[in-house]
C-alpha cells in the first residue's frame, strides 16, 4: 500500500490497523516522590512487535505533558506496527502541587526523566500482563526511544548523550538495550544557548553529544526560534551537528516548535498549525524507526527518496 502525504509524495505504508491503548498502568518505583503512570498503546494485531518509548514535553498545557498527550504520533506508531510507551514523568504539568519543582534536578527533572524510561524496560512483563492480548507480541529486542522538546533530552540521554550535574559530575544514562531513537526539537547546541533559559536551566549549557554513538534522527522545524533559548534556529540541530555518526537531520520547511501540532490533537499553543505537516513527520519518523530496528526493511530509503522526488518537498534529509 502507498500513502501520499501533503507533498512528501507516495511512501509505502503498511495499512494502518486499530489500535488498543491501556492507561493508567502504574508501575512499581520505589524511590519516586509518586508512583510511574503509563500509557500503552498497540496494534491489535500482529506479532514480533518492537517499542517505541515515547518521552512527553514541558509545556504548559495540563494534560498534553503526561502520558495523555502526543496522539497524533502515538496513535499514527501504533497503528502501523509498533508498541508505543508513554510516561507521566515528573516534570509533567499534571503533578503541579504534588511534586516539588524546586528540588535537586530543577523542573526539568532531566535525571528521573531517564530513569523512568529504564524502569519501563525493566518492568516489561508488568507491561505486558496489564494489556490484554500483548502477552508474547513483544519484540524486546528492538526497541527504540522518541521525545519532543524536554522529551527529546531524555531520548538524547538514553542515546549516550551526557550531561554535568552542578556538583561537576558527568552524567550518562545511556541504555544499551535501546537501539535507535528520533530526537524531536530536543535542546541542542550549548553555543547558541542565550536566552534566559540559560540561567534557568543551567543543565542546558552542559550538554555534551560527542559520545551519542547509536543511530538517532533528529527533526527540526526552520522556524523553530524562541528568545528564551536562542535566537538561531540551529539551535535545535545541536543532536546532529555535534554528535558522531550515523545520524539523520530532517529539517521541516516553516516547522516552528511543535511542528503543526504533534503534542496533541488541536493543541491550542501550537504557533503553526498544520495537521498535513503532523502525519508526514509522524510517518518520516516511522520509516526511520522502521530500518533502524530491522535493516533489511526499506521504508526509510523509499520516503527519503519520495521525498528528493516530490515537486515541492516539505523538508530535507541530511545523513552523516
Amino acid at each position: 500500500m502507498f500513502t501520499s502525504i501533503s507533498s512528501v509524495g507516495p511512501i509505502p505504508s503498511g495499512a494502518p490497523v486499530p489500535v488498543l491503548s491501556v492507561s493508567p498502568i502504574v508501575l512499581p518505583a520505589p524511590g519516586r516522590t509518586v508512583a510511574l503512570q503509563l500509557r500503552v498503546s498497540v496494534p491489535v494485531v500482529g506479532r514480533d512487535l518492537p517499542i517505541v518509548l515515547l518521552s512527553h514535553g514541558h509545556g504548559a498545557s495540563n494534560h498534553l505533558s503526561s502520558l495523555s498527550g502526543y496522539a497524533p504520533l502515538a496513535n499514527y506508531w501504533a497503528a502501523r506496527g509498533f508498541v508505543v510507551l508513554q510516561p507521566t514523568h515528573l516534570s509533567s504539568a499534571t503533578l503541579r502541587g504534588v511534586v516539588d519543582p524546586h528540588g535537586p534536578e530543577g523542573a526539568l527533572f532531566w535525571r528521573s526523566r531517564a530513569e523512568d524510561m529504564t524502569r519501563v524496560l525493566d518492568t516489561l512483563d508488568t507491561i505486558e500482563a496489564a494489556v490484554p492480548g500483548l502477552r508474547g507480541r513483544v519484540d524486546r529486542g528492538r526497541v527504540a526511544v522518541a521525545g519532543h522538546s524536554l522529551g527529546g533530552l531524555t531520548a538524547g540521554m538514553l542515546l549516550g548523550q551526557r550531561v554535568t550535574d552542578a556538583d561537576g559530575t558527568v552524567v550518562d544514562l545511556r541504555d544499551a538495550r535501546i537501539a535507535a531513537g528520533v530526537i524531536i526539537a530536543g535542546p541542542g547546541n550549548p553555543s547558541y544557548l542565550t536566552g534566559a533559559a540559560r540561567d534557568r536551566y543551567p543543565i542546558l549549557r552542559t550538554l555534551d553529544f560527542s559520545a551519542m554513538t547509536a543511530p538517532a534522527l533528529v527533526v527540526v522545524g526552520d522556524r523553530d526560534v524562541n528568545p528564551m533559548f536562542s535566537d538561531q534556529a540551529e539551535y535545535r540541530a545541536g543532536a546532529y551537528t555535534l554528535s558522531p555518526g550515523p545520524k539523520d537531520l530532517l529539517t521541516v520547511f516553516g516547522g516552528e516548535h511543535i511542528l503543526g501540532g504533534i503534542s496533541g490533537y488541536d493543541a491550542a499553543e501550537t504557533t503553526d498549525e498544520n495537521p498535513s505537516r503532523v502525519e508526514a513527520v509522524a510517518q518520516l519518523a516511522w520509516a526511520y524507526l522502521r530500518t533502524a530496528l530491522n535493516a533489511a526493511d526499506p521504508a526509510w530509503s523509499d520516503a527519503c527518496a519520495a521525498l528528493r522526488d516530490s515537486p515541492s518537498p516539505f523538508a530535507r534529509v541530511d545523513a552523516k
